[in-house]
């Protein structure tokens, strides 16, 4: 009984909070703040579409391109260890020389090119530092790679020494294969880069590198920074999206900076000075965005380690450079402010699974539709797979995109003029005297020759030339189609066989036609080994022209008939006295019917 009390004091604490929060839940949940509770927990919508879900154009974030990224320099110091020296000033107001050793084997004593890209600490600067003295011609350069093409809108560069008095700041778009200059800074532009130091921009040279002299009667001994602006003083600039020429100026994959020569302010001759000259850099920073052409709002590593846009758009490819696959109804564009241009899938009606762009026809639809489907299925043909090819006729019963809406023509081999009918009704083309949908029998006063050229002639001895004729081409035929109408329980008993397939495919050999058929269900079976799955089945070529029995590929039938031996030796044979009726599923019940009928032995033969 203790132990009982003692655990119900421990749980009292826990049914009060259980309590508490039920009645804090009911009140939120009566003023409508429960809810508010899960939005932070929503999927954020997504920036390439608005809210009526219609595409938008998206960009990445703008981001330092540079942080973390490996910087590869032509020299560094501490390999061998070097002696460099800084010019500093005391409490007195006093300029004092400090000189240290970089080593690369100490790790305090170390200055490798990775500070250039770490985080930027004011109050901690990390500095990469080059061999002291590396006079002109003998340049140092430091090579970023950025992984992907960027959008640039800025490149910083924060020095720890003095800034030097020439360097030239390079891009390359092609993953550091060609380079192309970015911008000159020179107190000598003429002398050592070629070029004025007042050079103007235009229209006509937006994508020219121009030199500036940055170096004034006051620069500080370290510290100073250089900032360059992609689109400082580009005329275009402030109609970017309408300007392919400064799109490309921006972009950028690699950035190299090469120094050229050391500010030594006259003392490169003096040889104490020298340990007080070398490059250091504490910050290289360059802002921009992940190129995406505004079809993308992010960017991630891919499946094979490379950065990529998320693209979307029905757009593909590491900056969404291209329509993905099917999506060629429309041409590539790069999105705008007044248009995402998304790409648009090829209307091949479900009978293609490829297209090609052709600009020749998007101009002739008035800029609207340009997609052309290739290898099309289902016995379509066409642009968009809109109609049916030679030999096919068009099923207006089904609609275009069904798989079966081409029929074959079927045309008669001896009353047609050729393999090709009607595309619209399926009418074959007829021989004089001929006539039909496939051209399978003689017309009105016409009777059956022996010849292939005129299988049909008039009959001029007939008393009543316009009394139907017999069928000249197909005897018997009418009588077959009557036949096959309708099943009943004597038709059941005097059939050997009885089973229910479906036609999977055709193939003609000589005077047979080989099926092979798909049988769903056997009914009744004399003395014949038939078995459910894929059959062979056999009817003579001829039978198969007058359509008696008449068998479509893909159909569902209902099959009867007796034990006829054929010339191939294997397989079921069909024909002319066998019953071939399209299946309906209430037919089930009274096949079943007749299968106890037949077990009872009321069967007549």
């Amino acid at each position: 009984m203790a132990g009982f009390l003692l655990c119900f004091l421990r749980n009292v604490n826990i049914f009060a909070v259980f309590f508490l929060v039920r009645l804090t839940v009911c009140t939120a949940a009566d003023s409508g703040e429960y809810l508010k509770m899960f939005e932070a927990q929503r999927t954020p919508p997504d920036p390439c579409y608005n809210e009526l879900e219609e595409p938008t154009r998206c960009i990445p974030d703008f981001v330092n391109a540079a942080f973390g990224k490996s910087v590869v320099a032509s020299s560094t110091c501490g390999n061998p260890p070097s002696r460099y020296c800084k010019s500093v000033t005391d409490k007195d107001g006093k300029g004092t020389r400090e000189c240290y050793i970089c080593d690369s084997n100490h790790p305090k004593r170390m200055h490798p090119s990775k500070y250039l890209t770490d985080l930027n600490n004011p109050n901690n600067v990390t500095c990469w530092i080059s061999e002291p003295f590396v006079q002109y011609p003998q340049n140092v350069t430091l090579t970023l790679s950025l992984g992907k093409k960027y959008e640039l809108t800025y490149i910083s560069l924060q020095f720890c020494s003095a800034r030097p008095d020439s360097m030239a700041i390079y891009k390359s778009m092609d993953y550091g294969k060609s380079w192309v200059p970015f911008q000159f800074y020179s107190s000598a532009c003429k002398n050592m880069y070629g070029k004025s130091p007042r050079g103007v921009i235009t229209k006509a040279n937006e994508q020219e590198a121009i030199c500036k002299d940055v170096h004034g009667n006051i620069d500080p001994p370290s510290g100073a920074r250089v900032a360059f602006s992609t689109l400082e003083g580009r005329p275009s600039g402030y109609n970017f999206d309408s300007s392919p020429v400064l799109q490309d100026w921006v972009t950028a994959t690699d950035v190299k900076v090469v120094f050229n020569r050391l500010n030594t302010i006259g003392e490169e001759a003096a040889e104490k000075a020298k340990e007080s000259y070398f490059y250091a850099l504490s910050d290289f920073a360059v802002g921009g965005r992940c190129r995406c052409n505004g079809h993308a709002s992010k960017c991630s590593l891919n499946r094979e380690g490379s950065l990529a846009c998320e693209c979307k758009h029905n757009t593909a490819g590491l900056d969404c450079e291209r329509c993905k696959p099917f999506h060629y109804d429309r041409p590539w564009a790069r999105a705008t402010d007044r248009e995402a241009n998304e790409c648009v899938a090829c209307n091949c009606n479900l009978h293609a699974r490829q297209c090609r762009f052709n600009m020749e026809l998007y101009n002739l639809s008035g800029r609207k539709s340009g997609g052309v489907c290739l290898n099309c299925r289902h016995n379509t043909a066409g642009r968009n797979c809109h109609y049916c090819k030679e030999g096919f006729y068009r099923d207006l019963s089904l609609p275009i995109t069904h798989r079966r809406a081409c029929q074959a023509c079927d045309c008669h081999p001896v009353g047609a003029l050729g393999k090709t009918c009607n595309q619209t009704n399926g009418q074959c083309p007829c021989k004089d005297g001929v006539t039909g949908l496939t051209c399978n029998r003689c017309a009105k006063g016409y009777t059956q020759s022996r010849s292939t050229i005129a299988p049909c002639i008039k009959n001029p001895t007939s008393p009543n030339p316009e009394k139907p004729t017999t069928d000249p081409v197909c005897e018997n035929q009418k009588k077959c189609r009557a036949a096959s109408r309708k099943v009943n329980i004597n038709k059941y008993c005097r059939r050997s066989f009885a089973i229910q397939a479906q036609v999977l495919s055709r193939e003609s050999m000589n005077e047979w036609v080989k099926f092979t058929v798909n049988i769903a269900s056997v009914y009744k079976r004399d003395k014949i080994k038939i078995r459910r799955g894929e059959h062979i089945l056999w009817v003579l070529q001829k039978d198969l022209v007058c359509k008696c029995p008449k068998v479509r590929l893909g159909r569902r039938y209902l099959l009867l008939g007796y034990d006829t031996k054929n010339s191939n030796g294997s397989g079921i044979t069909l024909d002319r006295r066998s019953i071939v009726i399209q299946w309906k599923d209430e037919w089930q019940r009274r096949i079943r019917k007749y299968q106890r009928h037949e077990r009872k032995g009321k069967c007549k033969k």
